[in-house]
């Protein structure tokens, strides 16, 4: 696990400085703290930093082939890099380490960029053949491992694993994108599509993108895609033992490893499930790490704790603040882009802390996303069968009058809560779900945005990328659609940059086996009542895994991680609100109407009503933008 970065000259040959580079991979070092290497030659650069995992001794990179042909800067971990080293033996390819690093390489040579259709895990990477002056950039299927690029005027192309990398570069020129903010507001997070600094860009999840020194930029080529187009048949009990057999190669593959193993432990179905296979899987306790918080309702370490004593883990816990504000700093400074997903906090603490006891720690991420878990995919699931009852043109004049005359009622019983639903039923699936998603809707953030910021927007609506997405999905209902749009958008602008930013913080590995793409794949296959069934979500995975985990942990109603950021917002961080809406960087860019969000924040401070997640979302565009535009 590491950081990249490196400079192409696509135009020339011209020479690279080495300390650039340097400088480059200086600013990502958190990822990478056992190690740095920088390799130049005529129009190319290449920097790393190394995290050692496997081959501790001859893993050292950017690595060259004994040839010196080749030359590889990698970010990530090739799971069956053992089964494709045999593979290439056998072809007469000869290796000189024992890391997966170098089966890229020699994988490169026999296949050239097809090669990552057979890479099995989480990477990111630069590789450079001198021979053919080519350099082919590539990121995994899901988007685990980020890697952000951009042309300068020079002609040259820089990227890095983080943005941070590429803002150590002179001649980036350093101007926020304004439809990224837009996107920011709505889904508190920029998507992969985008950047808060205009013209860079990040490496679509699965694809990689083939430079040729001298001859046109080609598009980046997608080499896989979520397929939710199809369907599986089989019993209930044949789909389990299949659900079954991916979990578990899944979760051995991921716990290869030449320093300390563990998982994160939320008490969790999903945390829950990948410990119970882990157990089976080792000879050894599995260590276990998870925290817990000084407020009894927001702490789950109890459930954590439970499972811990029943498959005889190594469990570490540890009781942090839940009042951890403070921490928004450091997050501001390794997300580097605005992120809103208050979990980040917590996340953070629990890295730091598995980070004393292991080097690499698996995670429960993925299965929401795979097996339609997430409540949001429950409702959506009801709310499209309900459409497919009524014409559009009963639907909509029907539901959008309900909708707008039932009260919003926040405060009730959630049965009660009928407006969002009646509201969505009136619009399209694609429309509705966006809404479900979003955390500022479009009509909120009109009345945020200054008049001068509304005109440059010119009628931009971050929504219409994710509708469009849902439109033209490899899908079959409403559901694989949304589940589609999770996967592009949710996954790797939230979940899994939240996870990489807050692990590489602390130099701690995070594994996701519940996101290998063989299991993906099946679950995507799945008959809709195979995920969703009488009101629960993941519901094959919940039943295959009733012969490990008790019922009351299947089954009880989803936590995660909560921050009390609505009671932060109205005690200590008051002030702090107040002072959104003026000198701050944010206010003198003057994209928004002050008043609006001084009146917000008087609202907030009052208990008038809960603007907590819209003050969280401008407190960190403050801390992004002071630090990136200043």
């Amino acid at each position: 696990m590491c950081g990249i970065a490196g400079i192409f000259h696509v135009e020339s040959s011209k020479p690279v400085d080495p300390e650039r580079i340097k400088r480059m991979t200086d600013a990502i070092a958190h990822r990478g703290p056992d190690g740095s290497g920088v390799w130049t030659a005529p129009g190319i650069g290449l920097g790393h930093r190394r995290l050692s995992i496997i081959d501790l001794g001859g893993g050292a990179q950017p690595m060259l082939t004994e040839d010196e042909r080749f030359v590889l800067s990698f970010n990530g971990e090739i799971y069956n890099f053992r089964e494709l080293r045999k593979e290439l033996e056998a072809i007469g390819h000869h290796f000189r380490t024992h890391s997966d690093s170098e089966v890229i390489l020699e994988a490169y040579r026999a296949w050239g960029p097809p090669c990552v259709e057979r890479l099995h895990g989480m990477f990111a990477f630069a590789l450079y053949d001198q021979a053919n002056r080519q350099l082919l950039l590539a990121r995994d299927r899901l988007g685990v491992k980020p890697l952000y690029h951009v042309r300068l005027a020079d002609g040259s192309i820089i990227f890095g694993s983080e943005l941070k990398a590429l803002l150590e570069h002179p001649a980036l020129r350093r101007e926020p994108d304004l439809a990224m903010v837009d996107d920011y507001l709505a889904f508190g997070y920029v998507p992969d599509h985008g950047c808060i600094v205009a013209g860079v860009q990040k490496l679509p999840a699965g694809h990689y993108w083939l430079l040729n020194q001298g001859k046109p930029e080609p598009a980046p080529t997608r080499y896989w895609d979520i397929d939710f187009s199809s369907r599986v048949r089989g019993s209930e009990s044949e789909l389990q033992e299949e659900l079954l057999r991916l979990m578990r190669q899944a979760v051995l593959s991921r716990m290869v490893a030449d320093v300390p193993l563990g998982a994160f432990l939320s008490g969790g179905v999903d945390s829950s499930s990948v410990v119970a296979l882990m157990a089976e899987a080792s000879r050894l306790p599995v260590k276990t790490c998870s925290i817990g918080f000084d407020v009894g309702a927001l702490d789950e370490s109890e459930y954590a704790s439970r499972i811990a004593k029943r498959f005889l883990t190594e469990h570490h816990n540890k009781i942090v603040a839940a009042d951890d504000f403070a921490l928004a700093d450091t997050l501001a400074h390794h997300f580097d882009e605005p992120f809103a997903d208050a979990s980040a906090l917590p996340t953070y603490r629990v890295s730091e802390m598995a980070r004393e006891h292991v080097t690499v720690a698996l995670s429960g991420d993925g299965a929401d996303e795979a097996l339609a878990g997430y409540r949001r995919h429950v409702f959506h699931h009801g709310e499209e069968r309900m459409r497919g009852l009524l014409p559009h043109a009963i639907r909509v004049p029907l539901f959008g009058t309900i909708g707008r005359l039932y009260p919003k009622a926040d405060w009730a019983p959630r049965p009660l809560r009928a407006k969002t639903t009646l509201l969505s039923l009136a619009r399209t699936g694609a429309e509705g779900y966006a809404e479900a998603v979003g955390v500022t809707p479009p009509h909120i953030r009109d009345r945020l945005y200054a008049r001068r910021t509304q005109q440059m927007l010119g009628g931009y609506r971050a929504e219409s990328h994710m509708h469009r997405l849902m439109e033209n999905a490899p899908a079959r209902s409403g559901l694989d659609r949304a589940q589609y749009a999770d996967m592009k958008l949710w996954l790797p602008g939230d979940i899994l940059t939240k996870v990489d930013r807050t692990s590489m913080a602390v130099g701690l590995e995070a594994r996701e086996p519940l996101l290998d793409h063989r299991l993906l794949e099946f679950a995507a296959s799945l008959p809709e009542n195979m995920r969703v069934r009488r009101g629960q979500g993941k519901w094959l995975m919940k039943r295959t895994m009733e012969r490990y985990l008790p019922e009351d942990i299947l089954y009880r109603p989803k936590m995660g991680f909560v921050t009390p950021i609505a009671q932060w917002f109205r005690g200590p961080l008051a002030e702090t609100a107040r002072g959104i809406a003026s000198n701050t960087t944010l206010a003198r860019t003057g994209w928004f109407d002050s008043a609006e969000i001084a009146r917000i924040a008087d609202e907030h401070i009052g208990g008038r009503s809960d603007h907590s997640r819209l003050l969280w979302q401008l407190l960190m565009l403050e801390k992004s933008v002071e630090r990136i535009f200043g």
